[in-house]
């Protein structure tokens, strides 16, 4: 029951956002893009590697997994505004609903930095409310607090493309990121295991694609993510088209309301 009421609340605030702050939206860009950074937040580099890897993951599985950043939240809070902006630009497929938006609003000297992971109903499940804020503090904040900003971002959407494919589950992310020991060692154990060998095998493919493609290693293993089934075919990196040929070919038409949660630094 609780769960029940708590979406209704969550769509009542989306349709009351989108009302009250929809003249306040960025446009989405034209040629569509999946991450929009309205704010220079991140390098040019920086923000075509996390482009390339979440429109391959898109292509491979409909899960829209966009990255927005903007100067302001005119006033309302991460969360209203996330959910407002994912209804509002249909995030994810329509009728899957598997949408998931990370929005940024950078730190200024006048306002702290906000980041917000709000997420589709048809991914709750990969990624409840509990997993969403641990994705937060553990992979986005701290990596902010040191301005690298790059490095949080494609840390978050490493594990929400490793939690949504079903690499491991939620409990187990949970349970890899106790603060406490006991219990957990196990989990810890196997989590790292799977990340070294994924790392490893990630580390020797970006190295053959940079000296291959004339791209810095540590850009080309951002993009490998996401292209284990393909190979290491990364697509035309300068241009910014995907391994399938035609770039991002914009939203689904997908709605928002499943939960979500944020920090700030």
């Amino acid at each position: 029951m609780q769960k029940i009421i708590k979406h209704i609340l969550l769509v009542l605030l989306s349709v009351i956002s989108i009302n009250t702050i929809a003249q306040n939206f960025p446009e989405k860009s034209n040629p569509p893009r999946i991450v929009n950074d309205y704010t220079n937040f991140l390098s040019n580099a920086e923000n075509q590697a996390l482009e390339n890897k979440l429109v391959n993951f898109s292509y491979e599985t409909s899960t829209q997994i966009a990255i927005v950043i903007v100067p302001s939240l005119d006033g309302y809070d991460p969360a209203s505004y996330a959910f407002a902006l994912g209804d509002k630009w249909g995030i994810g497929q329509k009728g899957k609903n598997n949408g998931i938006l990370i929005l940024v609003k950078p730190k200024y000297q006048d306002s702290q930095g906000e980041v917000f992971i709000a997420t589709g109903y048809g991914v709750e499940g990969a990624v409840p409310d509990a997993i969403a804020k641990r994705i937060v503090n553990n992979e986005i904040i701290p990596y902010f607090k040191q301005r690298m900003f790059y490095e949080g971002l494609n840390a978050a959407t490493n594990r929400i493309i490793e939690l949504t494919r079903g690499e491991y589950t939620a409990d187990e992310y949970r349970q890899s990121t106790k603060g406490s020991a006991g219990s957990a060692i196990p989990g810890i154990i196997i989590f790292l295991i799977v990340i070294i060998f994924s790392f490893v095998g990630r580390a020797r493919r970006a190295r053959h694609y940079s000296v291959g493609h004339n791209v810095p290693f540590w850009i080309a293993l951002g993009m490998m993510s996401s292209n284990r089934s393909h190979g290491g075919s990364f697509g035309n990196f300068s241009s910014g088209g995907g391994s399938f040929g035609g770039g991002f070919g914009g939203f689904g038409g997908g709605g928002f309301g499943g939960g979500g949660a944020g920090g700030s630094w």
